[in-house]
């Protein structure tokens, strides 16, 4: 069955490219299916690439290739000088897209904001639990509940966001993929049909590219949304081929059978960057790779066990063998490429038998545990596998059986956020705005707990410094919580940090205009093909 979804995915492309000889058409090679159409549901770059960086807009943005904030839907804002009341001007005319499972009736307004932020922050509202299992992550995860006090419509085109303190990074915040804004209009028309659960299988939005439709782990297409309030995209047809392996992606890119890849084998890039048929762009990835231990859980409930564990493991062996030079061994849970990272604190060092010892002195023997290895590539782990099958290597030296298990992405991804689950799970993180507190509080904070917080692990003194830093509005202040909270961070080892890697992006050469986002983002709007 997958064999012939493959081959009925590679008819519908070259039926597209065939069809529309004039028109101009990008293949992009995806890694990995999302997890569905709706971001604010999710947190894994695959599913942010195929939803909100296509189909939608956010209040603000992200200047192309920068943490920079610009305006999005909103033209212009005012922040209240105690930092609780932000108070948006929405841009006129802006078009919802038109379909063809839907035609809107009116443009963007104040009632599509405060519906796509009250459905992630009331329990009580009709859309808060659409998707069985729904889980807010980010909106949860980062305290908006709690946060936001009320969103007010003071006229159809202005928004006011009251919040319960100052949030420094609340403006980045917003910039994020989970504050995508919707329509209420299309919304509100699929739950007159009955038909809620399409608002993630048929997303419907502002931005550059429209979707069309999707064949599951197969492909998905768009085309341009000719009224783009930012005018009309240079790409008439945008396509994921999804294409898991690696390998095969590369195959592809060579073949001129997709445009773009992300996440090359590090074996291949060397070559890659020698084809002139290619062109290879490269930066710092803003990112981290770790193993989560679930620290509700004995024995990962002992420091001294989590300890013992990050010693027993020779991650430097990892990052050669996985990145072949292309990544550096991670000591904190931020990139050093971000402000406050703290340099001072001193990495667990590699030594398996102290481990053993001080697995021993805490009572521990005979240890079995589950390794999780994620099945896709990601920009901080290429290949999940193969450094699981290390840590295993290596853990059975100091006594401890490790067993390697995985799922497909979607189910890992869900699996692995339960409280009681069991073993160390493999994932990492690129940042989503470019503050600290997207990695400290988003991924360790105890608001996280049951959500991005895969260590499960909710410590008050990590948690008051980190909550400080984002009340604090100078930054050389929030920096200081933050350093502090690093120390903290190691002494308690909740995570082994494997790597930050540097993050390779290939394309063909007739490829312009496309731009390697420290974010970790695949975007392409402003991309175009050459004659």
């Amino acid at each position: 069955m997958k064999m012939m979804t493959k081959l009925l995915a590679a008819s519908a492309i070259a039926l597209t490219l065939g069809s529309a000889a004039s028109a101009k058409t990008l293949v992009y090679c995806s890694e990995a299916s999302p997890e569905g159409f709706d971001p604010a549901l999710y947190t894994a770059g695959t599913t942010f690439d195929a939803a909100s960086r296509t189909v939608y807009n956010r209040l603000v943005e992200f200047k192309h290739g920068s943490t920079e904030i610009e305006p999005g839907l909103a033209e212009s804002w005012d922040i209240s000088d105690d930092g609780k009341t932000y108070t948006f001007k929405l841009r006129p005319g802006v078009k919802f897209q038109t379909t063809d499972f839907f035609t809107p009736t009116r443009e963007l307004n104040a009632d599509d904001v405060i519906f796509s932020f009250e459905r992630q922050l009331k329990s009580d509202n009709p859309w808060n639990k659409y998707v069985n299992g729904a889980s807010w992550e980010y909106a949860d995860g980062m305290g908006f509940p709690d946060l936001i006090t009320s969103i007010e419509k003071v006229d159809d085109l202005t928004v006011k966001f009251t919040l319960s303190r100052p949030e420094a990074p609340f403006m980045a915040d917003l910039a994020m993929d989970f504050a995508s804004i919707m329509s209420k209009e299309y919304a509100d028309k699929l739950e007159a049909d009955g038909k809620t659960e399409l608002l993630n299988q048929q997303p419907l939005g502002t931005g550059p590219f429209q979707f069309v439709a999707y064949q599951p782990d197969a492909v998905i297409r768009y085309q341009a949304n000719p009224d783009y309030w930012a005018g009309k995209e240079k790409l008439d047809n945008l396509i994921f081929a999804i294409t898991t392996d690696a390998s095969v992606r590369a195959q592809k890119l060579q073949a001129g059978e997709c445009q773009i890849m992300p996440y090359p084998n590090a074996a291949d890039v060397a070559s890659m960057q020698q084809n002139s048929d290619l062109t290879v762009l490269s930066q710092e990835g803003l990112n981290v790779a770790y193993l989560a231990y679930n620290t509700k859980i004995a024995p990962f409930d002992k420091v001294e066990v989590r300890k013992a564990l990050n010693m027993a493991i020779n991650k430097q062996a990892i990052v050669d063998a996985v990145f072949q030079g292309a990544a550096t061994v991670a000591k904190n849970p931020i990139p050093p490429t971000m402000w406050s990272y703290n340099d001072a604190v001193k990495d667990d060092a590699y030594d398996p038998d102290a481990a053993k010892k001080m697995l021993s002195d805490a009572g521990v023997e005979n240890l079995s545990m589950k390794i999780w290895a994620m099945p896709v590539s990601r920009p901080y782990m290429l290949n999940a596998r193969r450094a699981a099958e290390l840590m295993q290597a290596d853990l059975q030296k100091i006594g401890v059986n490790a067993e390697i298990v995985s799922y497909e992405w979607g189910e890992y991804l869900s699996k692995s956020k339960a409280e009681d689950r069991d073993g160390a799970v493999m994932l990492g993180w690129t940042g989503d705005n470019g503050d600290p507190d997207n990695f400290l509080d988003t991924l360790l904070g105890c608001d996280a707990v049951g959500g991005n917080n895969r260590a499960q692990w909710c410590d008050k003194e990590f948690d008051d410094l980190v909550k400080k830093a984002k009340q604090a509005s100078d930054q050389e202040q929030r920096a200081k919580f933050y350093e502090q909270a690093q120390v903290v961070f190691k002494e308690k080892a909740p995570w082994l940090t494997i790597d930050h890697s540097k993050v390779f992006m290939p394309m063909r050469k007739q490829v312009t205009g496309f731009v390697q986002d420290p974010l970790g983002y695949h975007r392409f709007d402003g991309v175009d093909i050459a004659e």
